[in-house]
C-alpha cells in the first residue's frame, strides 16, 4: 500500500493523493487543530489566573 498517490497514476491502493484538494483540506485541518491548541493554552492560563 503506498501512502501518497501521484496524480498520473493509475492504482487504487493509496491513503493520499497529491492533488489541490488534498493540499487545501490539510492546510484547514492544520490551521483547525494550531487553532484548538491555542485555545486550550489560552483556558488553561486564563483559568489559572483567575
Amino acid at each position: 500500500m503506498k501512502f501518497i498517490k501521484e496524480e498520473d497514476e493509475k492504482r487504487r491502493d493509496y491513503i493520499l493523493q497529491k492533488d489541490e484538494k488534498t493540499k487545501s483540506v490539510s492546510t484547514f485541518v492544520i490551521v483547525v487543530l494550531v487553532l484548538l491548541i491555542i485555545g486550550v493554552v489560552a483556558s488553561g492560563i486564563y483559568f489559572t489566573y483567575q
